[in-house]
């Protein structure tokens, strides 16, 4: 394997780290947004819960004023007939539907109190909510800003180093990539490791055969540690790392 090759997969590797770290941070930062905007969500949540009530309440008002009109312009039509009335018996029926309209009347027109009270004590209840929403909002936002601040610092850090990654991606073999593709599909983080001087694996410790160890110092394309199956490179020198 050529040394461009071996600094590559090493490359790659250190960035995929670094990747997966910022790509962590950025998820607790999401859970940390969530949570910061728990209380304004839930007074946003509770101020529009009130207010559709309040919109319903008053088209009930409204419903019922009609009504009441409805049978005020009955009533009214009623009292003229009685004036008209050839006989007794045409009066009582008058009279009669009279009095069952006029108690609808007064029903709907003390619903219509009681229904506006309601109204008013709703309001109140809602004009409370805004202003909690208005609060919360003044706590929320400096925090929201500090967190949406540093997860856009985080993102950006994470498209440059995706565009590093990139670079390094090109220089490596088709095999080699799809040997190093395939390991971190599957979950493993190490894919690449250097001998560590007495012959051992860098990854599991598990010696190494001495022929393979000769063949991996004299620059052996892809050879594979028999025990944890990572890709195996030379030893690196003194304060390369």
């Amino acid at each position: 394997m050529s040394q461009d090759t071996i600094v590559s997969l090493k490359e790659l590797q250190k960035l995929d780290e670094k990747m997966e770290r910022i790509r962590e941070r950025i998820g607790r930062l999401e859970e940390s947004l969530a949570d910061a905007e728990t209380p304004l969500v839930e007074a946003e949540e509770h101020a529009k819960a009130t207010r559709d009530r309040l919109q319903q309440m008053r088209l009930d008002e409204r419903r019922l004023e009609s009504s009441a009109e409805e049978k005020r312009t009955r009533a009214k039509r009623l009292e003229q007939r009685l004036n008209e009335v050839q006989n007794v018996r045409e009066e009582t029926a008058v009279r009669a539907e009279l009095d069952m309209v006029q108690r609808a009347l007064d029903g709907d027109e003390q619903e219509a109190l009681g229904l506006m009270d309601q109204i008013r004590r709703v309001e109140e209840t809602l004009a409370e909510q805004e202003e909690a929403v208005r609060e919360a909002r003044e706590e929320v936002g400096p925090r929201k800003e500090e967190l949406e601040e540093e997860r856009k610092q985080e993102r950006e850090r994470l498209a440059e180093l995706e565009k590093r990654r990139q670079e390094y991606v090109e220089r490596i073999g088709e095999g080699e990539r799809k040997v190093y593709e395939s390991f971190r599909a599957g979950g493993r983080t190490v894919v690449v490791v250097s001998l560590l001087e007495d012959g051992a694996c860098g990854h599991c410790f598990g010696m190494v055969p001495l022929q393979i160890q000769n063949e991996i110092r004299g620059g052996a394309e892809m050879l594979r540690c028999e025990e944890c199956g990572v890709i195996l490179t030379a030893p690196e020198a003194a304060g390369e790392e």
